[in-house]
């Protein structure tokens, strides 16, 4: 069958009403969260992952990626009307978008923001389709050796990346890593790291770490951020809401480049959406022939910006549904879900899970045309939502994850767990340790700990296939080089610093 045919069930699929609500569902909460400074998709997913249980898992997933596509959109809101982004990726839409809600043109700067949004969206899903089954074709080249390399190649890359300390970066891998390891050890029957705790001896859940680290823990962090309540100057939304035909001018061009480059920044692993929307302001700032209204109130920079951090999203697809490898926090959350529903993302998902495949990549494309449909008539009502209290709504997500937890095996002892995977989270983000990174490594740990024992058992022990294979080797040298470039591009900055 050709790609249109495979789309074409797919769609089938997405499109039964079952699926449609789900996609409906996940883009409103997706949306809502956005809205909300201190919350994200990671954490809504998470959240999200014990109320599916009684969903099918097309309808789990769909909804899980809907939130995922609308908490993108809804970060621009607070980012206009509160110079507060949501999300580090709605950073760049602040700058320019606060100063045009200055100057009376709130609406329809929302408006470009969500016009962008679809079109980024949808563009980068049809890059997805059309990159997955070759990427797919070729990852079935990779054997237990090439799939070590891989994936220590996309930590080390993710390290590099997110957060500014490779030092810190390296420790949260590592901690993923060894929390990863607890448990019984398959092979030889030995208790692992459970300090005698009995709980322990199945291993950690990855889901109850998950809604630890991202629901509570951010909700612990935004709480001892916040010093005051609720205090932030906002911004009235009046007069038109829909652009003028200078504006849709003006940003046809910014858009269409914030789509390529949001989608290959999301390809990139531990890059995603914050780096894609930061090189496509800069891209637009450095190509417009008035650089001196970005900062000021330019509609460009608005739509560059808020067009690369929602064709991020596809982008992030791309590696985790071809080679089972999430490049962000939320894509780890995803992996979570898709594992507890016996879905394995990577090559033979092309194959062995095709129908489920086709129907996520189909439903992507209606959650971005509803998101379109839904934020334009609804602009007036989402803004009201940032006047929720933060001390009615931060409580109901703390008993919202407890509860959550305690649903997944109906354990108490899943709910001290999730409580203090909280606290760890908490304590990570106070002291600059990634929690994506942490997640990402412990998400990763099973599969890389089973890879490498299934290489080191074919070669007898020995190293040489790690070395001998081309695509092993090329992605060891690729990991050393990006290592010593970042210390060095650091160690660089800091003489620059030294007055």
């Amino acid at each position: 069958m050709n790609v249109f045919d495979l789309l074409m069930g797919g769609l089938a699929n997405a499109l039964q009403p079952e699926n449609i609500l789900a996609a409906l569902i996940g883009c409103l909460l997706g949306t809502i969260v956005g809205i909300l400074p201190g919350l994200g998709p990671s954490t809504t997913v998470a959240l999200l992952i014990p109320v599916t249980f009684m969903l099918q898992a097309d309808s789990s997933l769909i909804m899980m990626l809907a939130v995922y596509c609308g908490a993108m959109y809804g970060g621009s809101l607070t980012s206009i009307l509160l110079k507060v982004p949501g999300e580090a990726s709605s950073v760049m839409t602040s700058i320019d978008g606060y100063e045009l809600a200055k100057q009376g043109r709130a609406g329809p700067t929302l408006a470009i923001a969500a016009i962008g949004s679809f079109i980024g969206g949808t563009l980068s899903v049809v890059a997805l389709m059309l990159l997955a089954p070759p990427i797919s074709g070729f990852a079935l080249k990779f054997g237990p050796a090439e799939y070590v390399s891989l994936m220590l190649f996309a930590l080390i890359i993710s390290s590099t990346l997110i957060g500014n300390s490779l030092t810190k970066g390296l420790f949260a891998v590592g901690l993923g890593m060894g929390v990863a390891m607890i448990g019984t050890d398959l092979q030889s029957g030995v208790a692992r790291l459970t300090f005698g705790v009995g709980h322990l001896l199945d291993g950690v859940d990855i889901i109850v770490a998950i809604i630890g680290v991202f629901g509570i823990g951010e909700v612990l962090h935004y709480l001892a951020k916040r010093r005051r309540e609720d205090k932030e100057e906002r911004l009235a939304l009046k007069g038109k809401l829909m652009p003028t035909k200078e504006d849709v001018k003006q940003t046809a061009a910014p858009i269409a480049r914030g789509s390529v480059i949001g989608f290959l920044a999301g390809v990139l692993p531990g890059s995603g959406s914050t780096l894609g929307s930061f090189i496509a302001y800069t891209v637009e700032k450095r190509l417009s022939k008035h650089p001196g209204k970005f900062g000021k109130g330019a509609i460009e920079g608005v739509a560059s910006a808020e067009t690369a951090n929602n064709a991020a999203t596809g982008g992030a697809l791309v590696p985790l549904m071809t080679l089972g490898l999430p490049g962000s926090g939320t894509t780890a959350v995803l992996l979570g879900a898709l594992m507890m529903y016996g879905v394995r993302p990577g090559p033979q998902m092309m194959t062995e899970q095709s129908p489920l495949m086709w129907t996520i990549i189909a439903s992507l494309y209606v959650s971005n045309f509803l998101l379109l449909i839904l934020n334009l008539p609804l602009i007036r009502f989402f803004v009201k939502i940032l006047d929720v209290p933060t001390r009615i709504l931060m409580p109901l997500i703390l008993i919202f994850a407890t509860i959550g937890a305690y649903s997944i095996n109906g354990s108490i002892n899943d709910v001290w767990l999730v409580l203090f995977f909280g606290i760890a989270g908490y304590i990570m983000r106070e002291t600059g340790i990634s929690p994506a990174l942490f997640v990402l490594a412990m998400v990763l740990g099973e599969q890389l700990e089973r890879s490498l024992r299934q290489a080191m058992y074919i070669s007898k022990g020995s190293i040489a296939p790690f070395l001998t294979s081309p695509i092993s080797l090329t992605l060891i040298i690729i990991s050393i080089v990006v290592v010593f470039y970042d210390l060095y591009r650091r160690h660089k900055l800091k003489v620059r610093l030294i007055p």
